[in-house]
């Protein structure tokens, strides 16, 4: 192929957006991925209901990004959230916004989304070359791509970088880009597991007879941090929604101590001299699971925790007097010893640091080189952020890329 004004690599959201920007300024693209086919992992977000954004005002919107909030301000505030649903309704997806404020494709779909926006694409000129693994850069300052042919090598006008952090590895994104980059003395962040669950020890009774179950509307509270939502017993830990929004915490509590003590309330809609009330009542014959499920309508799975939490005290459940088993049900220590593995996380931290980048996305090291999405040094949880925060950067990075080349 003729080399392009511009070379993508990577072809999730970020490089996509990022394509779509340079190649409607009216520059030549070629996206390259090592995958045989794109956006794998976004199709793949999308099974459960693709989450685009979420409708909260941007100013709270942008906490959500910890401290790389200020590094990512501009780049939100030039595609908020509801210009990423404006872009969807461009592609004929219209989106609405659920009960918990975040944003979906009527079709609840990833895929139909990808399908016009590849039409769109391929409409603009943008161009593919997949099965191309990159290598890096020649002393020439080309490009190098391992192809099913051989070696390619091309040298574009400017080049972004757009490969991902590195979870869910056999979906594209692998983090092997992170030895190419740090050669050309770019300081770059370990790679860590983010919106990840979590190493528990469970007993072998309660780990064969739970696994797998949910237990839905509890409030979780780790040091200053809680969440509200859902959290699902595996068979070596916890993960789910509302664990997801404790993870960067969580991690880095693991991380400087060895384990961390999340708190767990089996029953946030009531207070604690209700459920003593509810508790002291007369248990009769019943056992103490059928007492805990009429009087508090705790699903097996949470009594089981209580059954844990009990025997790590060296006591029987039933022999807790009411206030203690209150206290409790309202707050069930769990330690956690460790995060799951980076590959089975939904995204990750760290990466490029945000010191070696101009306000446009460039390496102050090689300015005609630009960084976009996930490869960037930045977190944040589930509920539509990770998604926006891939198409800003990524549109970003094509707007500097553009006026760049002086278009």
């Amino acid at each position: 192929m003729t080399a392009p004004d511009v070379a993508i690599i990577g072809a999730g959201p970020a490089g996509l957006i990022a394509a779509e920007t340079v190649a409607a300024g009216g520059a030549s693209v070629i996206v390259y991925d090592r995958m045989p086919s794109v956006a794998r992992k976004f199709l793949m977000a999308g099974r459960g209901g693709l989450n685009l954004t979420h409708s909260e005002p941007l100013e709270t919107f942008l906490t959500r990004y910890g401290n790389a909030s200020p590094l990512l301000r501009n780049a939100i505030e030039a595609f908020p959230p509801q210009a990423l649903r404006d872009w969807a309704h461009g592609l004929g997806q219209e989106t609405f916004i659920g009960s918990s404020g975040r944003v979906f494709p009527k079709t609840f779909k990833a895929s139909p989304l990808l399908r016009a926006w590849l039409t769109r694409l391929d409409g603009l000129g943008v161009r593919f070359s997949l099965r191309h693994r990159w290598l890096g850069w020649d002393e020439n300052g080309a490009l190098r791509f391992e192809t099913p042919q051989g070696v390619h090598s091309v040298k574009p006008r400017a080049t972004i970088l757009a490969l991902g952090g590195a979870s869910w590895p056999r979906l594209g994104s692998d983090g092997g880009w992170r030895d190419i980059v740090s050669a050309q003395g770019i300081a770059i962040r370990d790679l860590k597991p983010a919106n990840c669950g979590f190493h528990v020890a469970w007993s072998e009774s309660f780990r064969e007879r739970f696994e797998g179950q949910p237990l839905k509307n509890v409030a979780l509270n780790y040091e200053k941090h809680t969440s509200r939502g859902e959290m699902v017993i595996t068979k070596d830990g916890i993960e789910g929604g509302g664990i997801y929004a404790l993870s960067a915490a969580l991690r880095d509590g693991i991380a400087a101590k060895g384990h961390a003590t999340l708190l767990i309330d089996l029953r946030p809609d009531l207070s604690q001299p209700d459920i003593v009330a509810r508790l002291s009542r007369p248990r009769g014959k019943q056992s103490v699971a059928t007492f805990l499920r009429k009087a508090l309508t705790l699903p097996p799975a949470a009594i089981g925790l209580l059954h844990e939490a009990a025997l790590h005290r060296g006591a029987r459940l039933a022999a807790l007097d009411p206030a203690t088993l209150a206290g409790l049900i309202r707050a069930l220590p769990l330690r956690l010893e460790a995060t799951a593995s980076l590959a089975r996380a939904i995204s990750t931290a760290g990466g490029v640091s945000f010191a070696e980048i101009n306000p446009d996305f460039s390496l102050q090291k090689r300015p005609d080189v630009f960084i976009a999405g996930e490869m960037l040094d930045w977190e944040a949880p589930t509920g539509g952020y990770l998604l926006q925060g891939c198409f800003a950067t990524g549109a970003a990075a094509g707007r500097g890329v553009l006026a760049r080349l002086g278009r």
